[in-house]
């Protein structure tokens, strides 16, 4: 459906003559219905998602940028890394999505000021590890840090 739907996309946009190297894909990642009974890991999403994208997202697109609507934090770190862990694409990914980094930070705070401490670092360490998923170089061990 993914690959579907960015095909209708992009063959709006060019009827349009829309200047594709000043866009942003804002999309969402190729993952299995909440209620398969055999969910994948993030290597195969990066694989399935990685592999749509280079059938119909046209490389004159600077970014992709992920949502992550209906993953947790941790995932959506894990899998946006696998992705940058594969190598070179014709298009930079990344992130444009709050969840994943905005819901540990409003977790620690929960609306009191007396939080805020923890809520500043919460955001430090999911924003350090979003970075480094960025570039393909996080771990599951890095989750742990915050702790320190």
């Amino acid at each position: 459906m993914t690959a579907a739907t960015l095909e209708a996309v992009y063959h709006a946009l060019h009827d349009q003559r829309i200047f594709l190297e000043g866009t942003l894909l804002k999309p969402n990642m190729v993952l299995p219905g909440k209620d398969c009974p055999t969910q994948a890991g993030a290597e195969e999403i990066a694989e399935a998602t990685v592999g749509c994208f280079l059938t119909v997202v046209p490389a004159a697109v600077p970014g992709i940028v992920f949502l992550s609507g209906g993953q947790t934090a941790e995932e959506a770190t894990e899998r946006l890394n696998a992705m940058n862990a594969m190598g070179q694409f014709p298009w930079e990914l990344s992130f444009s999505y709050g969840r994943a980094l905005q819901a540990p930070v409003l977790e620690a705070w929960r609306g009191d000021t007396a939080n805020t401490a923890a809520a500043k670092k919460a955001f430090h360490h999911r924003a350090k590890l979003n970075a480094a998923a960025r570039f393909g170089t996080y771990t599951r061990e890095m989750e742990a840090a915050l702790v320190q």
